[in-house]
């Protein structure tokens, strides 16, 4: 009887199969057979690029003279270590008996490239080959992803596009490595006073570093600038209330070049005479314009893994590859979908049956009662008419919701990790919540002043939260008063000019109408001063990556590149992991704080002088843009590999053709003022011979 081969990525998920399946499997030595199937697994990568020495053995030493190094034809070997699996799953998919292979590895580029890597090297012919696409790894998922799953060869593209983004971080990393290594490795070693330098560049690796060590020069090379605003406050009864002035038509600072801004001024003694022009307080102004609106403020879209990274990262102050760790354990235990995903909305299919995941979630006990609530209200039915649907803004997953299912296993998670499901549950239910309502009124107060001829203006916001809505979810229950402050400082500058409002002050806010007197009472100046930029964290990174379009000016490329960024939601967070563990970048694990080193900015100076588009992210993301355009087969393979091998020719020959030693020493100098010198290693004095 024929029998099929279900090969997954990793044991844990070969498993879930298994017990999916429900036939009387039996336990053999790296896989489990019944009399009607064969699970096996990977270990991750069984196969692996063949280093350059295996083409040639002059590539073994490092030299300019064999570079650029672009094969006509790669090569492939067994990872050591994982030999015993790869001859075992080779043995397995080129039996006799079997007719058909289920590809089970992870659903997307990276898991494609795994088990296409094992099926070129183990010759696999002659067998039925089809491809189990899921989303969660909940029993009913998998059924159905075994019951639909279609031909591997309409996958092929998304393989395609896996087979060249290897070959691009191969070629870029031997290429431009060996360039710079040898060209400026011993010139940065000697600066350092290190052992030795390898300068490791990566198409991806690198544009990240220039983001990070651009951000630090800008805050370096801020100047500070102190500003004057004046703060009045105004009589109502009982309640006082402060606005702010600012600049009208009226005013008597109208297009002065004395003001800093709209809202205040570059000299104190500007903010001191505008005070002095309305004479003795209290002095009677009027209420010039009182507009009362209401507004909501929708649940925000699901999370894709770049936002749950940067909420982590907030909350938690967890870094992206721990937070992907966690994900990847949520998603294992059955909890949530799958992480590796860069849309935040749900698919038509998912919204049709999305009430299973619900009605799960109504014995989950921080959030249950919300659960409870949307499916006794049936407010999941017209979900998909609203803006958390979008089948167009998804590739190959939805967001990263919770299944319903797997609850049991919530004992054995870590309190991070709990923590972690519970913001996605939370994210998940608010959707089917009603939007937050605000009662706002903004005013605009004008004061007379000693000169007939002007009037100032004050201005000021109040706003009442009038119905929590959506909020009411996101109480969290780890949330404490810190979080609280800290949300606040994080709101936008459009919710800074509302001050919010209790609901004493607001009702005689309420009865206030346009004409109105209203006395200034007192007026005072409240001194600031610009701020720079702030250093990014692990999770601001993480989204700068994923809208790597802010960098570039020209608009139609920041189109093109939409949805692109740098890098993938599968591999941002192993390329920060490699930026700190080469030491180009520092991590505080405390505040999750991101910061150059001063060997990452040497190499930063390094790529600046010799191959500077590898720092653009506007290039990076280009790359990204293709690989996506061969996934969808609007280029081809060979169009992209033309592209690729002319890009790495003509930067490796400039590095051999130009030597900029000389020219660094004075890049090398100006970035080590802001690094601490390591102290002198301590010579022993040489002993004098015996005469």
């Amino acid at each position: 009887m024929p029998k099929s081969v279900f090969i997954a990525e990793k044991p844990s998920v070969a498993k879930a199969f298994g017990a999916a399946l429900k036939y009387k499997f039996s336990n053999k030595d790296g896989y489990m057979e019944s009399e009607e199937a064969i699970v096996t697994w990977c270990y991750g990568h069984l196969v692996t690029m063949s280093y350059p020495e295996v083409y040639d053995e002059k590539m073994a030493k490092w030299s300019l003279d064999t570079i650029p190094f672009i094969p006509s034809k790669f090569k492939y070997e067994i990872i050591p270590q994982n030999a015993k699996q790869f001859n075992i799953v080779k043995g397995l998919l080129t039996r006799q008996d079997v007719d058909t292979i289920y590809i089970c590895t992870d659903s997307g580029r990276e898991g494609e490239y795994i088990y296409r890597l094992v099926d070129q090297e183990a010759n696999v012919s002659g067998k039925l080959k089809k491809r189990v696409w899921i989303d969660s790894q909940t029993e009913e998922e998998i059924l159905r992803g075994i019951r639909e799953a279609k031909d591997d060869s309409e996958y092929d593209n998304i393989g395609a596009a896996a087979y060249l983004r290897a070959k691009e971080d191969y070629l870029m990393g031997i290429n431009f490595s060996r360039a710079l290594t040898l060209r400026y490795g011993y010139s940065i070693k000697t600066f350092l006073g290190i052992d030795r330098c390898v300068v490791a560049v990566g198409r991806v690796m690198t544009c990240v570093l220039g983001i990070v060590v651009d951000r630090e020069r800008e805050i370096r090379n801020f100047v500070k600038t102190p500003f004057y605003r004046v703060m009045g406050d105004f009589s109502l009864g009982e309640k006082t209330i402060s606005a702010e002035w600012r600049v009208t038509d009226k005013s008597r600072y109208k297009g002065s070049f004395e003001l800093y801004s709209e809202k205040g001024f570059k000299e104190e003694k500007s903010a001191k005479s505008l005070i002095e022009s309305f004479g003795q307080l209290p002095v009677k102004g009027n209420i010039a314009l009182l507009e009362k609106k209401k507004e909501t403020k929708n649940p925000p879209l699901l999370y894709n893994l770049a936002e749950l990274q940067n909420d982590c990262s907030k909350f938690f102050k967890i870094d992206p590859n721990q937070t992907l760790a966690i994900a990847q354990e949520l998603y294992e235990k059955k909890l949530t979908t799958y992480p590796r995903t860069d849309a935040r909305v749900l698919s038509s299919a998912i919204a049709k049956e999305i009430d299973k995941n619900i009605k799960g979630l109504m014995s989950y006990e921080p959030a249950g009662i919300y659960a409870k609530a949307i499916m006794q209200h049936e407010s999941y039915k017209n979900i998909a008419k609203t803006r958390y649907v979008n089948d167009k803004a998804i590739t190959d997953h939805y967001a990263i919701i919770p299944t319903g299912q797997g609850l049991s296993a919530l004992s054995s998670l870590s309190a991070t990790s709990a923590k972690v499901y519970e913001i996605i549950v939370r994210r998940f239910l608010a959707v089917f919540y009603p939007p937050a309502q605000y009662s706002k009124i903004k005013l605009e107060i004008t004061v007379p002043t000693v000169n007939p001829e002007f009037t100032e203006g004050f201005f000021a916001g109040f706003k009442l939260l009038s119905s929590k809505g959506y909020l009411h979810v996101m109480d969290y229950s780890f949330f404490k008063k810190k979080d609280e402050k800290d949300a606040e400082e994080n709101k936008n500058d459009n919710d800074l000019d509302d001050a919010a409002a209790d609901e004493g002050l607001f009702e005689v806010l309420s009865k206030l109408k346009k004409g109105d007197e209203i006395e200034l009472t007192n007026a005072a100046i409240k001194e600031g001063e610009t701020t720079p930029p702030k250093r990014y964290n692990s999770g601001t990174l993480i989204l700068t990556m994923e809208n790597a379009g802010q960098f570039i000016e020209d608009e139609e490329l920041r189109s093109q590149i939409k949805g692109s960024g740098i890098g993938t939601s599968a591999t941002r967070a192993g390329i920060l992991d490699k930026l700190v563990k080469n030491g180009y970048l520092d991590l505080n694990k405390k505040t999750q704080i991101i910061t150059p080193t001063q060997m990452g900015e040497m190499i930063y100076d390094t790529v600046f002088v010799s191959m500077k588009p590898m720092l653009n992210p506007s290039l990076t993301a280009s790359w990204e843009k293709g690989l996506t355009q061969v996934e969808q087969g609007e280029i081809s393979e060979d169009e992209y590999m033309k592209k690729l091998s002319d890009f790495i020719a003509r930067r490796t020959n400039y590095v051999k053709e130009n030597d900029m030693r000389s020219h660094m020493q004075r890049f090398f100098m100006q970035s080590s003022q802001y690094y601490k010198k390591a102290p002198a290693k301590t010579r022993k004095p040489r002993s004098k011979k015996a005469k």
